[in-house]
């Protein structure tokens, strides 16, 4: 009884965060703790699942929809990434998110923090430079469960790729910063780095759970 007990929780969570993850993907949600609500309402269950078990889902999600494509595409934007890093390099960028993860979807943008007490110093590089300012700003972001500011300059690449640039305080580089998805630390990739991973294995992933786990 037990056990049919757990297979039945284990079975709605599946589907709890396989709806949520499909929320995320067709862009219906763009937070996963509004994703995972709406799917247990939508489900009409009251079991809410794991980041992690809907970002591997979510995963499933865009190998299934995007194939060899994806990957074709990851690859792409890792290159574009290396060049928007280049221009930025005196403010130590670091490539984050999807793109250093290697879990990117349709959707994905490039993200890239770099660390500079005078946002707007990096702005006027990115102008000079002729990149396409989409939007800037202050905005407000929690790290290691407290609130920062940081400046935000979402961009449009010749490529048509959005990047998404994070200037952040400079005492904040090298801290370490546990993600709210997968539960690792945020150790993303330096200039250095992404040469490495882009001459060596320009597919790499960097997730906390094998291949395998996602068949």
């Amino acid at each position: 009884m037990i056990i049919l007990g757990f297979s039945l929780n284990m079975n709605i969570r599946r589907k709890v965060s396989r709806e949520a993850a499909t929320l995320l993907y067709l862009g219906a949600e763009k937070e996963y703790k509004q994703a995972k609500l709406r799917a247990a309402e939508n489900l009409g269950v009251n079991v809410l699942p794991t980041n992690l078990e809907i970002a591997m889902e979510l995963d499933k999600i865009a190998e299934e929809n995007e194939g060899a494509q994806r990957w074709e595409r990851l690859v792409q934007m890792r290159r574009e990434a290396l060049k928007l890093m280049r221009i930025l390099e005196k403010y130590g960028p670091v490539l984050v998110g999807s793109v250093w993860r290697g879990t990117i979807h349709h959707k994905s943008d490039i993200d890239i923090n770099v660390y500079h007490n005078l946002p707007e110093e990096v702005l006027s590089l990115l102008e000079r430079t002729g990149i396409k300012i989409l939007e800037k700003g202050w905005i407000t972001m929690t790290r290691n469960g407290e609130w920062k500011e940081a400046y935000r300059i979402l961009v449009k690449l010749p490529t048509n790729e959005e990047a998404e640039i994070t200037v952040r305080n400079p005492s904040e580089k090298g801290v370490r910063e546990r993600c709210e998805i997968y539960g690792d630390i945020i150790s993303g990739l330096s200039i250095q780095d992404l040469e490495k991973v882009l001459s060596r294995n320009p597919t790499q992933r960097f997730v906390p759970f094998r291949k395998a786990q996602l068949c």
